[in-house]
């Protein structure tokens, strides 16, 4: 007997049938897109943002995240039950085409049958297997959100629905394929049945219902399925079912510029009469889109360091809380919805960003809130940002310190002043930190000592340093980061080097990413790029003393550059032997530094850089090792204030190594 079955089977397919099935798909198909219609009015409600160049690169990336669903197996559980539960439904849908195909079309204008055989075999097989696979991941993802539901995880009539109507349409497939497969396969093809394993379990347990029992059941129950899923079409663009296209469009609009750097604003543009956004229509639709490509699946707020440290910061509340005034209130102020105090909050260290499955963009969203505060109103979170922001005009740093005495620290050390001699290999761009605070001064004459022993000339400006200005911008205030980065722009230019090494991962993301949409052009290394080539090269050599210690990943040179493995690399060759924190690596926790907040007090919650200290702590390493000013004076008093004092030290990568030059 040939391996098939009857489409349509106790159902018929007069027109009696088709008619009003397709009536209803084609009336379900058109509220869907009336719906997306309406959903489309609320984007264009902001500003236009080309997101449609490289299209290629672009539809890649809907493919590995939709198809392959890259980004949310990265999540570990909850992200494994929803890419299975997505390949099991998206298996049903095709087969469901394939039905309509030969039944609606090849078989009936042309008696053409394709699905017999050992085709028939393998589709009957392959969609049993998936409807199993996604009730199976759905009871799952049921089991998360309703019985075992982790803190944070916001449940809402959305949500209920779309479990109740998915699993509906599960289970009463089985049921319709259970009650044909009693009466059509069991008594006559039984082998045909085994090809259906999860509907022959279903078969058996209807089987004593007698033949016209079942067939009452299967046509109630195959209209009743039909209506369900037309229920399921006409509620996508109404509930959360929506971000099945939002979120899966959201990865063709993902930003493909430098990984972090922020949109320069024009502060020159004539007629502009405010800067940064406040309301709906100064964002771009593309942030308005975001909020729709929301799952609410709190990832963002699980690794954001101020919503771990009792801040009035969600990454996930802020986008929701902007969806619901676009929805709602377009005409309500963006910045009092969030709260100015989440906002200040943000470190920018992009963990939300980074872990996002939806590629939803924050930062540049709360840097635009922060930026209207700044430029319009003249708020900033405290006086203490206010003193660091005048300091920086008059000084060109935040400490106050006379811009006369920013190469001071040098003297004695093998560095040339550039504007006495610019034959050098490379510019070392120092930063306010390693210029002027005494901690951080030891870190620059390390990485000055270590290009000397590798025969590297190095120059640096001097009191024609500025700050690069990454602070000030993070904070909100463009137009004084606008002022630095054209002065240290038109410096470095005029010295006419190469290369620019800093040991900044701020100074490193600001001067070769931000700094290009101002023209800036020359190569930039963050130093733990430069110094491991210099290793692999021969030209500096190490020696390997063993000692324990653990690792902390800047934001800035981690999550912003991807530079996992250099600095690791860095101490392998030193004879580090490293404890990795659970927390490192794409997901570290941040310093607390970032954002700006280097130049403001926290004032609410715990500490950021402390709760990072005893996660440091917690691996028994006696060494917290970090690349990063910033990192390195947060960690100074975040070990001090979570009393680990004589437990930890931290230092710079730069300190270690020159303690282990070879020679």
């Amino acid at each position: 007997m040939e391996a098939t079955r009857e489409l349509y089977w106790n159902i018929g397919h007069g027109a009696m049938v088709l008619i009003p099935m397709y009536l209803f798909t084609f009336a379900a198909l058109g509220l869907l897109v009336r719906g997306g219609l309406q959903r489309v009015k609320i984007y264009r409600q902001g500003k236009p943002l080309n997101r449609f160049d490289n299209r290629a690169q672009r539809v890649w990336s809907v493919v590995e995240n939709v198809l392959f669903q890259k980004k949310l197996l990265k999540v570990k559980g909850p992200g494994f039950a929803h890419g299975f539960f997505f390949w099991g439904f998206a298996l049903l849908f095709i087969g469901t085409l394939m039905v309509a195909a030969q039944a609606d079309f090849s078989d009936l204008l042309f008696g053409y049958r394709f699905l017999n055989g050992n085709l028939y075999k393998v589709f009957s097989l392959v969609l049993d297997l998936a409807g199993l696979a996604a009730i199976v991941t759905m009871a799952g993802l049921f089991v998360r959100r309703y019985l075992v539901r982790p803190e944070g995880l916001e449940t809402s009539r959305d949500d209920a629905i779309m479990h109740g109507l998915l699993f509906t349409i599960l289970i009463t497939g089985y049921f319709i394929e259970g009650a044909r497969m009693a009466v059509t396969e069991l008594p006559g093809n039984p082998e045909l049945a085994a090809w259906s394993p999860v509907g022959l379990v279903v078969a058996k347990a209807l089987s004593g219902m007698g033949e016209e029992g079942l067939r009452t059941l299967h046509r109630s129950l195959w209209w009743f399925h039909f209506f369900l899923v037309i229920g399921f079409i006409c509620s996508i663009p109404f509930t959360k079912f929506r971000h099945i296209f939002t979120t899966s469009a959201n990865f063709f609009f993902a930003d493909l510029g430098p990984k972090g750097a922020l949109v320069t604003v024009n502060m020159e543009e004539e007629g502009v009469e405010s800067f940064g956004v406040a309301k709906i229509t100064d964002l771009t639709w593309k942030d308005i889109f975001d909020t729709d490509a929301c799952t609410k699946c709190k990832r963002c707020q699980d690794r954001c360091p101020a919503h771990n440290t009792e801040k009035p910061l969600s990454p996930m509340k802020v986008i929701n809380q902007m969806g619901e005034v676009a929805c709602g209130n377009p005409e309500a102020n963006l910045i009092e919805t969030v709260s100015k105090d989440a906002l200040w909050s943000c470190t920018t260290c992009r963990a939300c960003q980074e872990i996002c499955p939806a590629s939803i963009e924050h930062v540049n969203k709360i840097v635009d809130m922060r930026r209207n505060m700044v430029l319009m109103e003249g708020e900033f979170p405290g006086d203490e940002v206010v003193t660091a922001m005048d300091n920086t005009e008059v000084n060109g740093n935040p400490l106050g310190i006379g811009k006369a005495a920013r190469g001071d620290w040098a003297e004695g050390l093998p560095v040339k002043l550039i504007s006495e001699d610019a034959d050098v290999d490379i510019l070392y761009f120092v930063g306010c930190y390693a210029s002027f605070d005494k901690r951080n001064i030891k870190v620059a004459t390390s990485f000055v000592q270590l290009c000397a022993a590798a025969g590297v000339r190095v120059g640096i400006l001097g009191k024609d340093e500025k700050c690069c200005g990454e602070p000030m911008r993070k904070m909100g205030n463009e137009y004084l980061y606008q002022s630095l980065a054209v002065e240290n722009i038109e410096s470095i230019k005029a010295c006419g080097v190469k290369k620019v090494v800093t040991a900044c991962p701020h100074c490193f993301n600001t001067l070769s990413k931000d700094y290009r949409d101002l023209g800036f052009d020359v190569e930039t290394e963050h130093y733990t790029v430069f110094l491991n080539r210099l290793v692999e090269e021969g030209k500096l050599k190490l020696k390997a003393d063993s000692f324990d210690c653990t690792y902390h990943d800047s934001c800035y040179i981690g999550r912003y550059n991807d530079l996992y493995r250099e600095p690791r690399a860095l101490l392998s060759a030193a004879g580090a032997n490293l404890r990795e924190m659970e927390k490192n690596q794409a997901e570290s926790f941040c310093c607390g530094a970032g954002g700006g907040r280097i130049m403001a007090e926290e004032k609410l919650g715990s500490r950021i850089s402390g709760t990072r200290a005893k996660m440091a702590a917690a691996t028994g390493a006696p060494t917290l090792v970090s690349n990063c000013p910033f990192c390195l004076t947060m960690f100074e008093d975040g070990i001090k204030g979570a009393d680990l004092e004589g437990e930890l030290v931290p230092r710079d990568l730069a300190e270690i190594l020159v303690e282990r030059l070879a020679g």
